[in-house]
């Protein structure tokens, strides 16, 4: 069942390793792979939490604002970047056995579609995120981007290298 406290893993700074394809609807499509730094804190006593991302090979930021609705016990994620200067709409879901499963509908070049984020492979040092694009209102999936979290190492004084 999810809860209030499903993200708090995420909760502190990560190394992170992007995989992206190319065009996000074209199965044949490359993949162009790149890194970057995360930072996420919590909010509402962790019911809400929000996290940054610089991303200086690409240059942009990226934002993730994430609320825990207690009535329906679903999670809301909002990604936005410094480019786009608003948010995108929501994926709405929740965690089961350990792994988190968001959908919601957007667009993606004038063309509809569903979107699907899935967050998987948690541990106190690891966690992976995934983004799968619908254009057949669910029934099929394309994978279109990745995202492999490790835990930034903390020197012996507490501080981040």
């Amino acid at each position: 069942m999810s809860s209030a406290h499903d993200f708090d893993f995420f909760f502190g700074e990560w190394d992170v390793v992007h995989r992206r394809r190319l065009d996000f609807l074209d199965p044949a499509s490359g993949w162009e792979e790149f890194g970057a730094r995360n930072r996420c804190w919590s909010l509402f006593d962790g019911a809400a939490n929000i996290d940054e991302m610089p991303v200086p090979a690409q240059g942009w930021t990226g934002l993730t604002l994430r609320l825990f609705d207690p009535a329906t016990g679903l999670w809301s994620l909002h990604w936005s970047t410094d480019r786009a200067g608003r948010l995108f709409p929501p994926v709405t879901g929740r965690f089961t056995g350990g792994r988190g499963e968001f959908t919601g509908d957007d667009t993606h070049e004038a063309k509809s579609v569903r979107v699907r984020f899935v967050w998987s492979g948690i541990s106190a040092t690891t966690a992976r995120w995934e983004q799968a694009f619908s254009v057949d209102e669910g029934r099929t999936w394309l994978a279109n981007w990745s995202m492999d979290f490790t835990r930034r190492a903390v020197d012996g004084a507490g501080e981040l290298p």
